[in-house]
């Protein structure tokens, strides 16, 4: 009797050991824990019986007080542990202490999730042993804890089960599948950014077209250099739109299936034959982001540009935004490069409160002084009130510039939003918001990304994006290392024998 007891016992603690180990060992498999749990006390509770029968004849009452209280204390500890255990797994909470919330979804992604139709099938093809699983996982709990049971996952070792791996076309170890019932797609890296742009790929029908306008000394979208536009190609590509350029001028007219037409800095003017292909496809409700930079310092034409967007109510002002403002050396930055902190409630912008974005070298753009009939103009973003419109060219080549009477005042707007019908225009001050050097500067790609979700009438795509993973190290002096290693190993065992030995000695004094 004893014997089986014994193994009851020890039965009981690995069937308990097994229950603890079970969400972070197959974390899928959480059907299992309830039962493990139970089993495991019935277990320990069993192989007391034994003792407990011959301990009324081998000790007294009041040693068999103390055994009753110890094994009333382990049951009292197990059951709250399984009551926590129990909670969190339906309700559980994270608490993300990182610099820039790394280790917490983004708003763009939960949103996503939460909007879920379809359901979605993850797998994951990891080893056993492969260092990027538990990241994976990790990331993976977090997406299906947001998709309200429309999002399963589970992982996969390649080596175990080839057939599975064949039947995916998986060629490397942490490739990640994400399919439904009509379509599928493989990350290669178990990256936030990467899975949600490759789950926006699977649940929407089609891709959107953008087309890049080219001709006019606009940035390029194959120029990889700082003027570029390349970074923004590739943004609107991992967007789900399929980015393409557009000579107007051998174009009639704009392609049918354009969802946004975008105009990236023009350094000349537009043949009228283009102004009309503009005109006749915003007739049609088409959707533009103009961005057009000021004249000066470098000179450029604009006359064209200035007359188009002044029949749509839109007055380009003829200055440069200047703001001497400390925040800017801060980011190592000019007074040519206005910092953005305010921003008018609109669909791109209700995401963007306490973001900085950066406007450098902008004009300003305001409504004209007698709108168009049935067109609605609304400002987007404004400068600091430390910020002017300098129109003093040869002050500006000089860097003399001043506030003068002549000058606006901040605070200024450097981007509208023009709606009539169905038409939607914005318009930025510059082109140089969106390209290379400045795209991925604080909130500049969200904005300029939420503005193309706006024209092309995906609001659900408008907020902010998955952030970049920023580590940040701990530096330690020698000294402070060997405090670090000595506190776990020696002081903190310490103090625990210590506590032992005083309630021994007070035991004995009581006795």
């Amino acid at each position: 009797m004893r014997r089986l007891a014994d193994v009851a016992f020890y039965l009981g603690l690995l069937a308990l050991a097994a229950a603890v180990a079970q969400p972070w060992a197959l974390p899928t498999q959480g059907r299992f824990w309830w039962p493990l749990v139970g089993a495991g006390i019935v277990l320990v509770a069993l192989s007391a019986l034994p003792w407990l029968a011959g301990a009324r004849h081998r000790m007294g009452a009041r040693t068999m007080s103390y055994g009753l209280n110890a094994l009333i204390s382990i049951v009292l500890v197990l059951g709250v542990v399984s009551f926590v255990e129990a909670l969190s797994a339906r309700h559980s909470k994270r608490f993300d202490l990182t610099e820039n919330k790394r280790r917490s979804l983004s708003p763009q992604t939960v949103q996503i999730l939460r909007a879920l139709k379809d359901d979605v099938n993850v797998v994951g093809f990891f080893r056993s042993d492969q260092p990027g699983k538990r990241v994976a996982e990790d990331l993976l709990k977090q997406y299906a804890g947001y998709a309200n049971k429309k999002l399963t996952w589970k992982m996969v070792d390649p080596d175990s089960d080839p057939a599975l791996a064949r039947r995916y076309g998986i060629e490397s170890y942490g490739t990640i599948v994400l399919e439904t019932k009509s379509r599928s797609e493989k990350v290669l890296d178990a990256e936030e950014e990467k899975l949600t742009n490759g789950l926006v790929k699977v649940t929407r029908e089609g891709k959107r077209t953008i087309y890049i306008v080219q001709g006019h000394g606009e940035h390029e979208i194959g120029n990889t250099e700082r003027a570029g536009f390349s970074e923004a190609k590739s943004a609107l590509e991992k967007a789900n739109y399929d980015v393409k350029p557009l000579v107007l001028a051998r174009s009639t007219a704009i392609p049918d299936d354009a969802a946004v037409l975008v105009i990236p800095g023009p350094r000349t003017d537009l043949f009228q034959p283009e102004v009309d292909a503009l005109d006749a496809y915003l007739g049609k409700g088409g959707k533009i982001l103009a961005m057009v930079d000021p004249p000066f310092p470098a000179k450029m034409q604009d006359a064209t540009m200035k007359r188009f967007l002044g029949r749509w109510g839109v007055d380009l002002g003829d200055n440069l935004v200047v703001e001497l403002s400390p925040i800017g050396r801060l980011f190592g930055i000019g007074p040519e490069v206005p910092i953005i902190q305010q921003y008018e409630p609109h669909a791109i912008t209700r995401d963007l409160a306490g973001i900085t974005t950066l406007f450098p070298l902008t004009r300003t753009v305001t409504p004209v002084k007698t709108l168009p009939a049935g067109v609605n103009v609304q400002a987007l973003a404004r400068t600091s009130p430390e910020s002017w419109g300098e129109t003093d060219r040869q002050a500006l080549e000089q860097g003399t510039a001043k506030p003068d009477p002549q000058d606006p005042k901040g605070p200024l707007s450097v981007a509208a939003v023009v709606t009539k019908d169905k038409a939607r225009i914005v318009v930025y001050g510059t082109s140089n918001f969106a390209i290379n050097q400045f795209l991925n500067v604080q909130g500049n790609r969200d904005f300029f990304l939420n503005t193309v979700s706006w024209l092309a009438e995906e609001e659900d795509q408008i907020t902010v994006r998955p952030k970049d993973t920023k580590q940040t190290p701990i530096f330690l002096s020698a000294q402070q290392g060997r405090f670090v290693a000595l506190l776990p190993l020696v002081v903190l065992p310490g103090l625990v024998l210590a506590g032992g030995i005083v309630a021994l000695v007070r035991r004995r004094s009581a006795n």
